[in-house]
């Protein structure tokens, strides 16, 4: 499953396609607050998108990639089955990405494959995020699916990415969430390998 993604969005392109979205931006954000990262892997700080106390912007916080189990002796959950739950008690969030990775291969190195959004400068994963408690930061995970066509022949789950459009449905919860959290139709996402592994 997807355990990491790139963060190369442009301050001035988020803040683009927020005013397009009609979403409202925290006044004192800056393009400080939008990280860039070739690579963000567990456990890395990476800003995420959520609604702030008042619901009525959306601001950008920096938070873990990956939620703590609540299971001794496990690493933290940075994917999470959508499939058939109920997300209206949730914190939900937003994700911004360039782009984020499958590896298919047996052996170390993996082939590397980046995945885009076509027609969007970049792309947003939906996620659930929790608050900070007591040494851990707050911290979020990747929301996954059934593969849609264009994720198949890569791996047999996907990472939820969400159309522009539903970026605030998302967030507030206003669409079912059936109706969001699936596969976007056949040549949404630009599929590129940008290493070769052993075979």
């Amino acid at each position: 499953m997807c355990n990491a993604y790139e963060q190369h969005v442009k301050w001035v392109e988020y803040v683009k396609m927020m005013q397009a979205l009609e979403l409202n931006i925290p006044t004192q954000q800056t393009d400080l607050d939008l990280r860039e990262a070739d690579e963000i892997r567990i456990s890395d700080m990476a800003p995420v998108m959520r609604a702030t106390a008042n619901d009525n912007e959306i601001a950008l916080e920096p938070m873990s990639f990956g939620l703590p189990s609540d299971q001794p002796k496990r690493g933290p959950v940075f994917n999470f089955r959508s499939d058939g739950r109920n997300f209206s008690n949730s914190k939900r969030c937003l994700i911004p990405a360039s782009g984020f990775f499958e590896f298919t291969g047996t052996k170390y190195p993996k082939t590397k494959h980046r995945f885009t959004l076509n027609g969007a400068p970049f792309l947003a994963i939906a996620g659930i995020w929790r608050e900070a408690q007591g040494n851990h930061a707050a911290s979020f995970a990747m929301l996954t699916t059934e593969p849609g066509p264009d994720i198949k022949p890569y791996h047999d789950r996907q990472v939820v990415v969400l159309k522009p459009d539903d970026w605030a449905a998302w967030v507030y919860l206003t669409k079912p969430e059936a109706e969001l959290l699936r596969p976007l139709p056949e040549g949404s996402l630009a599929a590129e390998t940008i290493r070769k592994g052993t075979e």
